[in-house]
Formats: C-alpha cells, structure tokens, sequence
C-alpha cells in the first residue's frame, strides 16, 4: 500500500458573471493572477473557463498550506479585488477547498 502525503490545499471558486461583465473579469485576471501567485504559500492559481456556459469561470489555486490560503483572503490585496470581483456576479459563487496529495494532482 503507497502512503499518500497531504501536499498542500487546493481552492476551487465557480463564479458566474452577468454577460456583459465577463470580459471585465478575464482582464481583471490577467493583470492580477500574477500578483495573486506571488503570495507566499501560493504554487500556482489559474483560471477555467467553462465549455457550456460562456459566463461561467472557476479559479484553481494551489496554496502550501491553509495557513497560507488564509492569510492571502485576508490580506489588503485580496480585500481590494474580491468586492471588484463580486460586483460581476450574477450569481452568488460556490468555493470549496481541499487537501491534494502528490498522488493525486500536482501544479504545473
């Protein structure tokens, strides 16, 4: 039997924008996703984009420990750019965080 050995967290955040505002959110991406992965703790975050609803993105970061994720949410940066994030939403959005082990899913 192999050991599994917790590797960090992972966060997983669907949001749904109004239409209009999705181009709005993909450029606020682009100038802060670098930022975001500079964090300390942070190993990667990327953002998807869903194959059937167009005004459907989810965000996937990688973070050393929950300690790590924590301090990153409750940081200035993060309090700047979530309300601007919110304000995109047409529905509220759905977030989840789990443990990743190396055998499970590794950051490129």
């Amino acid at each position: 039997m192999k050991t599994r050995f917790n590797m960090g967290i992972l966060r997983i955040v669907r949001m749904e924008f109004e239409e209009q505002s999705v181009a709005s959110f993909d450029v606020l991406f682009q100038e802060i996703h670098e930022r975001i992965q500079a964090f300390d703790g942070c190993e990667r975050v990327m953002v998807l984009t869903s194959t059937s609803q167009a005004n459907q993105r989810t965000t996937m970061s990688w973070w050393k420990d929950e300690a790590s994720l924590n301090a990153y949410r409750k940081s200035e940066f993060f309090g700047a750019v979530w309300p601007r994030t919110k304000a995109l939403f047409s529905k509220d959005p759905i977030a989840w965080s789990m443990d990743w082990s190396s055998e499970i899913v590794r950051p490129i």
